[in-house]
């Protein structure tokens, strides 16, 4: 690493930059840390090149821009513009974590992983996957992460299948994947998802229940739950906060809590700030790069 001061400069297309991430960003090393608000995808190439241009190249590898909001597409959208924005050998390195949704996703799978591994012997392959909250942000990051490591993803619906539909749709123009969108709507639609799923993400929105205790008593082939909701109501009836692949009360299936996601989150996204702060080479870092991180915390 260079002498030069570390400087992020963190874009969101909403009214606010997230206070968790502006602390995590100054934690892990950043001295200097720019919110810019209310940010277009338009004027991306023109903050990039401001950023660039007014440092030496050798600089490029301590400026650093981080995409946050609360939208995955957009957030991926802001990064490939950052990119495409740089003109070597004036470069920059980019963070794209909406809502804290990639690094969250990424320690969810990374932790489910651990769980099948060691207790089951398993990997993704082949492994039957329902989501729950697929289209929120850390639901369409946690699907494309398990679907590109092999696993048979569902998304599951529950206001209508437009919204998944279209999330599928994305995920398979984007990464190649193929995600199933499957309709959730009723009881029996979701006790059948449920009943039909190896592993479960339970990413629906703060306060929303979505496995109670006679859902998981149905549940035959339920190996594992992950519940990211730590705001009670738990997302999974029985789920203890910090759960980390111990059996829910009175059931064979393995619970991870939001808090033991929460601390392999929280080591990712501080990670990744350091790698883009101690790299000698501009960094493009976005779910992916999460999931290989937090593989790694948790191994």
């Amino acid at each position: 690493m260079s002498d030069a001061t570390p400087i992020l400069h963190m874009l969101s297309p909403q009214k606010h930059m997230s206070p968790f991430d502006v602390n995590m960003a100054a934690d892990a090393g950043y001295k200097v840390i720019v919110p810019y608000i209310n940010v277009t995808q338009e004027e991306v190439t023109g903050l990039v090149q401001d950023a660039i241009f007014s440092r030496p190249p050798e600089y490029g590898a301590n400026t650093g821009v981080f995409v946050g909001g609360k939208d995955a597409i957009l957030a991926l959208d802001f990064l490939e513009a950052a990119r495409k924005a740089l003109v070597p050998p004036f470069q920059l390195s980019v963070l794209a974590d909406p809502a804290g949704s990639f690094t969250t996703a990424a320690a969810m799978v990374a932790c489910v992983e651990r769980a099948l591994k060691f207790k089951f012997g398993r990997d993704w392959k082949g492994t039957k996957v329902a989501v729950f909250g697929a289209t929120g942000v850390v639901g369409f990051a946690s699907s494309i992460i398990a679907a590109l490591e092999g696993a048979d993803v569902q998304l599951v619906a529950h206001r209508g299948l437009d919204r998944v539909v279209k999330s599928a749709q994305v995920s398979k123009e984007r990464f190649g994947v193929d995600l199933q969108a499957v309709a959730g709507e009723t009881d029996a639609q979701k006790a059948e998802i449920i009943a039909n799923a190896e592993v479960i993400f339970a990413a629906a929105a703060a306060g929303v229940q979505v496995l109670s205790k006679q859902h998981l008593a149905s549940a035959n082939k339920l190996l594992v739950v992950a519940d990211v909701n730590a705001v009670p109501p738990a997302g999974v009836e029985g789920m203890d906060l910090f759960m980390d692949g111990t059996p829910l009360p009175d059931s064979n299936v393995l619970g991870v809590g939001p808090l033991a996601i929460g601390d392999i989150k929280y080591k990712t996204e501080s990670g990744l700030f350091k790698q883009m702060i101690g790299s000698k080479e501009p960094l493009s870092l976005d779910f992916r790069h999460a999931f290989t991180l937090a593989r790694q915390l948790v191994a």
